[in-house]
């Protein structure tokens, strides 16, 4: 007569003692991460926020956002280097926030994966909680689960919705842009979280190259290239936004679609935009990417920032004051246009993310 052990759940794949390590690991990193408005202990069912601290506003609007980061995940999987995947999902969280005028109060996160190692998730919830701290926002709670037979033991996806909060009267976006008003371009630090599917095809599949391939045009190896965090902005464009002397009308957040059709949607209709190439010169890895592949330029453009990774549109006499503004915290900026009525004439190289807008058309040749 033979016998058998009754199922457990460990024995299907999940282990909660690795999850209750995992939280041990990053509980120093998340403490780091918050504001005083943040409630009660971590590792809570919820995280708890004291709403009354928004009781200054007049009329205050929440404004809420979720993204996550891509196949840039396949990077930080491939390279087993997993402490930065957390500072991108938390830009592509905030500085759609900020977008509208709104300061980002606190985020929560998601994680997917098939094996719980618990170095690992620590790692990325460390990265997590450092954007945190770059965007003044609090880290108040996540989840991590465990899937075993869907994902591969070194697979994980992850995910995080933000929540932040703005005057109504302070709403930033179409509505306050006129004709006249000035755009400005504010420096990505690269590929930022978008676009990693063309790029992966290009160099990984198409070229062959490895990851740990040294690339002289990069200074660097394609994997420290492709893993570069994404700039988070937020605390830049609040710094804008709430100076007396600059009059901020829209901030555009160039994530998927590229530089026209992300403008594009911070205009209102009739209104066009010429963004002038010649301001700046592309980081290395998109023309690299265009080389590599023969990626037509336009295709580039409509699928990476090219080296714009949030612009701002001011009114005329606000263009200086917010270049000086932005430099004074380490931020490169430059005017790359100027908002004018559309004509019969005028088409646009990318309709508006998400439909309507206005028209954008990049233009020129980029500087050398």
């Amino acid at each position: 007569m033979t016998t058998s052990q009754g199922a457990t759940y460990a024995a299907a794949g999940v282990d909660t003692e690795a999850g209750e390590r995992a939280v041990e690991l990053m509980k120093a990193s998340v403490a780091k991460a918050t504001r005083p408005e943040a409630v009660g202990a971590f590792g809570g069912f919820a995280g708890l926020f004291d709403a009354s601290a928004i009781a200054k506003y007049r009329k205050p609007l929440l404004a809420t956002s979720t993204d996550g980061v891509g196949t840039k995940v396949a990077v930080a999987q491939a390279m087993d280097k997993h402490d930065t995947i957390g500072i991108d999902l938390v830009a592509m969280v905030v500085d759609d926030l900020v977008v509208t005028g709104a300061e980002p109060l606190f985020m929560t996160d998601y994680i997917a994966c098939g094996k719980v190692v618990p170095e690992r998730i620590a790692a990325i919830v460390t990265g997590i909680a450092n954007g945190c701290i770059q965007a003044g926002c609090a880290l108040l709670g996540g989840e991590t689960a465990e899937h075993p037979g869907l994902l591969d033991p070194d697979e994980y996806d992850v995910a995080g919705a933000g929540t932040a909060v703005v005057e109504a009267d302070d709403v930033l976006g179409p509505d306050r842009v006129r004709a006249g008003d000035v755009a400005i371009a504010m420096r990505a630090s690269g590929l930022h979280s978008n676009g990693y599917s063309l790029a992966r095809h290009v160099l990984l599949t198409q070229a062959g190259w490895a990851l740990d391939r040294d690339v002289p045009e990069l200074g660097r190896t394609l994997g420290d290239e492709l893993l570069e965090p994404t700039q988070i902005y937020t605390l830049d464009c609040l710094a804008l936004a709430q100076s007396p002397d600059i009059d901020v009308k829209a901030f555009s957040h160039i994530t998927g679609g590229g530089l026209a059709a992300n403008i594009a949607r911070v205009l209102p209709a009739g209104l066009h935009l010429d963004v002038a190439r010649d301001g700046w010169t592309p980081h290395p890895i998109f023309t690299l990417i265009g080389g590599v592949g023969s990626v037509e330029t336009t295709e580039l453009e409509r699928t990476f920032n090219m080296g714009v990774g949030m612009l701002a549109i001011v009114a005329e006499h606000s263009a200086d004051a917010t270049i000086s503004a932005l430099a004074a915290r380490g931020v490169d900026a430059w005017v790359c246009g100027q908002v004018r009525d559309a004509t019969a004439s005028d088409t646009s190289d990318s309709p508006a993310k998400g439909g309507g807008g206005g028209s954008v058309n990049v233009v020129g040749s980029y500087r050398n």
